[in-house]
């Protein structure tokens, strides 16, 4: 049975999980929903909490992962992370948060800190 695009997203953000948590991320969730948008994952890395974006391509024939997460990207999931915070009764302004990015070309992993 070949793979739809859900199954492999699901896998791919999978492999950032574990590819995260052996750099000493701790996993709170993965694939938290609002209305609008969706986290992927959900860390904590040291004291911040961290929303992170996983992108994969088999090649470069779309274009390289990294590039696929444009300003209007950004914007929904920055509106998903406040929706988190709410959620769990986080305030922002007391609360260390972070934008990262995971991007999976073929079967090599890229990791973008802080990307916006």
């Amino acid at each position: 049975m070949a793979l739809n695009k859900r199954n492999i997203g699901s896998e791919k953000e999978r492999i950032a999980g574990q590819y995260l948590e052996e750099k000493g991320f701790t996993l709170l969730e993965y694939n938290y929903r609002t209305r609008m948008s969706e986290i992927d994952i959900v860390a904590r890395d040291k004291g911040v909490l961290v929303f992170v974006e996983v992108k994969y391509r088999k090649d470069l024939s779309d274009g390289h992962p990294l590039e696929a997460v444009t300003p209007q990207k950004q914007r929904r999931i920055r509106n998903a992370a406040l929706c988190y915070l709410e959620d769990h009764e986080l305030f922002p302004d007391q609360t260390a948060i972070r934008f990262d990015v995971v991007g999976i070309l073929g079967d090599e992993i890229s990791h973008i800190t802080d990307a916006f």
